[in-house]
């Protein structure tokens, strides 16, 4: 998967920010524009579908992140680059004679990709190491010609696709080849001892063996092309030009670059807070890595997973899911039982994922999530269960049809009060789902909500900085590696400048004490002021770690309900490090 620039220091990875202007997304393409008049009957099954299988298969798998008894922590599809275990290319080519994976079943990976609610599969044909995972005709570095195994896997899973409905296709680096002369990160002279350039790689590679995939294996619903780089667009134009000619209803990625995809593509492991309009798409994995390695049991739950698709949904997007198999080709267990138990759910409440709309609330509620069925109807997904059985919609302008609440057997109907610009649903004590409970309200018209920062009267509320407004002070991107390839994204304030605050408009159903907890990181201990637009001040110094942690500040009253503001400012301590992320704010009675 995409890795930008990144520093090394005494072996650990430093954050990398980006700041308003060219960043590392726009130098590798992740979040490029998109094309807006892509048909329907190409993009249908991106649009309306939200959900998809990723699989990272390779060479790399069968490493497994361990180089000569050294293991290597991160992203396994990266372990033959410099910045990983630097495999010299004829040393890591030779490892194609022990690629073996003869427990890999097309069939069986299919029907988990159906059974966990996908609507298509998309899989690594070539990943930057240069070894193509089917039989490639224009270049002998393929697990047909150089591996054991000898069989054309894509074949197999283009066919077992087709037979379950699902759509089917390719990933393919278009820009790094860490083996072929030319390549992005690749020898720089051919097998004659003749330096060559990018152009030979393109000619030679890259051009033909898109191409191949193109033309070998049935309907393609897209070409995920990857890292564009400093690519001259050219060479991209030419390879839009090549799908559109073969696959004119192929789907080609955000990432393909100059602007040239058919929709945004976020970063990696990167599931928006807020909504974005338009057709896009975030990746994440079922643990931590892409491809296979061997430590790696950080299994996300059925819950977890839930949670993302139905956030990423709730946004306007579509999520795909990255599996990785094992060296012997088959899916992790852990990995199928989380999907399968998402699965489930997903064939429960079909209406939640499939065709579905953003949330009207433009983000999360403190409760759960909101997706807007195709008939209009809203999906509250509920995550926490109220202890008092009251569930509060803020600024729903709508007069509601019926509330009810939905299992696989029967309806519940559920009961409504407005209070001001608030609605309550009254909920029975205990939940029928387990894992996400999910309302379905109908509306008399199409949803109309007044979106604010809402203090829930219930739940803890999460202000984040990207809902706020900074004077003094730079509310910036920020995105770092917790391991190598394991990316954070997060929105946050720096630069404080000696006056310099942060403010959110908020909307306060019930007045009262509510506890105040700021989420940052810094250096040393820190004095934050807190002031309200009442006057009420909370004023504390706590510590800082390089690490996002919450610190209490104390409580903050509010003498009525209705809009207010609430000003953060950093009166003492290292300015300089000190990084806020959000704001916390949880209703005196729900403090344990």
């Amino acid at each position: 998967m995409l890795l930008g620039a990144l520093v090394l220091q005494s072996g650990f990875l430093l954050a990398q920010e980006k700041k308003k202007g060219k960043g590392m997304d726009e130098m590798w393409g992740e979040q490029s524009s998109l094309g807006t008049d892509a048909p329907i009957s190409r993009t249908a099954l991106f649009d309306e579908g939200n959900y998809a299988m990723f699989i990272h298969w390779g060479l790399y798998s069968n490493i497994a992140n361990k180089w000569k008894d050294s293991t290597y922590y991160g992203i396994s599809e990266w372990i033959m680059n410099p910045r990983r275990a630097n495999i010299p290319v004829e040393e890591y080519k030779a490892e194609a004679k022990n690629f073996n994976p003869v427990n890999f079943d097309a069939k069986a990976i299919a029907q988990l990709a159906k059974d966990a609610g996908m609507k298509y599969i998309v899989i690594t044909s070539k990943h930057h190491d240069g070894f193509a995972m089917y039989d490639s005709k224009s270049n002998d570095f393929n697990i047909v010609k150089a591996t054991p195994f000898a069989r054309d896997p894509m074949k197999e899973l283009a066919k077992a696709c087709k037979e379950l409905g699902l759509g089917f296709g390719f990933y393919y680096s278009h820009n790094q080849d860490w083996t072929f002369p030319g390549g992005n990160g690749g020898p720089k002279v051919n097998e004659k001892g003749k330096e060559v350039g990018f152009d030979y790689y393109f000619k030679n590679k890259c051009l033909p063996q898109v191409k191949e995939i193109l033309t070998e294996y049935g309907d393609i619903a897209m070409v995920w092309f990857d890292t564009p780089g400093d690519m001259e667009k050219k060479y991209v134009e030419e390879l839009v030009q090549v799908v559109r000619k073969h696959q004119p209803n192929t789907m080609i990625s955000g990432r393909a670059g100059h602007g040239l995809g058919d929709y945004k593509s976020l970063g990696d492991m990167n599931i928006p807070i807020k909504n974005i309009g338009g057709l896009w798409e975030t990746v994440d994995v079922t643990n931590d890595s892409w491809g296979y390695a061997w430590y790696d049991e950080n299994w996300k739950s059925p819950k977890r997973i839930l949670k993302s698709i139905i956030s990423t949904v709730a946004r306007g997007g579509t999520y795909m899911l990255n599996v990785g198999p094992a060296p012997d080709g088959t899916i992790p267990i852990e990995a199928q039982e989380s999907l399968r138990a998402s699965g489930e759910w997903i064939g429960t409440y079909p209406q939640v994922i499939y065709k579905a709309g953003a949330s009207p609330w433009g983000h999360a509620l403190p409760w759960g999530d909101v997706t807007v069925s195709s008939d209009g109807k809203l999906n509250l997904c509920v995550y926490k269960w109220p202890l008092d059985g009251k569930l509060w919609l803020p600024g729903l302008k709508n007069n509601i049809q019926s509330v009810n609440l939905l299992g696989e057997e029967k309806l519940l109907p559920l009961e409504t009060e407005k209070n001001g610009d608030w609605v309550s649903i009254t909920l029975p004590i205990e939940r029928p789902e387990k894992t996400v409970s999910v309302i379905e309200v109908a509306l008399v018209g199409k949803p109309h909500v007044a979106v604010s920062n809402s203090i829930d009267p219930v739940f803890a509320t999460v202000l984040p900085v990207d809902f706020a407004t900074a004077k003094g002070a730079k509310i910036m991107e920020k995105k770092w590696m917790e391991k190598f390839g394991e990316w954070k994204h997060i929105e946050q304030a720096q630069d404080w400048e000696d006056e310099g605050n942060v403010t959110w408009v908020i909307e306060v159903m019930e007045p009262g004490y509510y506890q105040t907890e700021l989420n940052y990181a810094g250096e040393g201990r820190l004095v934050w002021n807190i002031t309200s637009d009442e006057g009420v001040v909370v004023q504390n110094q706590q510590n800082s770690s390089a690490v996002y942690s919450y610190y209490e500040m104390g409580l903050l009253k509010f003498e009525k309900p209705g809009k207010h503001t609430i000003t953060v400012s950093l009166v003492d301590g290292n300015r300089k490090g000190a990084s806020l992320k959000e704001i916390r704010l949880t209703p005196e009675e729900s403090m344990e």
